[in-house]
């Protein structure tokens, strides 16, 4: 699944540069997540950083974009060049 960014951003900027795959962008109002460029960190960490880093709890799964484990690595192997371990 992507994650999703809710209403409840405060815009504290802490999880954009922590998106290895740049998924992650201002929008009008509050920062958004593109569902084509999110894994999940899969490939990259073991939990998605923007979670981690977020002070307000605000990135749940975004239900309407729902991928098993093995396509996120698919979509990490397209979005990096690397192959799939």
């Amino acid at each position: 699944m992507a994650l999703l960014i809710t209403e409840e951003c405060i815009n504290c900027d802490v999880c954009e540069p922590e998106c290895p795959n740049e998924a992650i962008f201002q929008g009008d109002d509050i920062y958004e997540i593109d569902p084509s460029k999110c894994t999940e960190c899969v490939g990259h960490f073991d939990e998605p950083q923007c979670v981690q880093v977020c002070p307000i709890d605000c990135i749940p799964l975004d239900p309407e974009r729902l991928e098993t484990k093995d396509e996120l690595w698919e979509k990490y192997s397209t979005l990096t060049g690397n192959p799939i371990p």
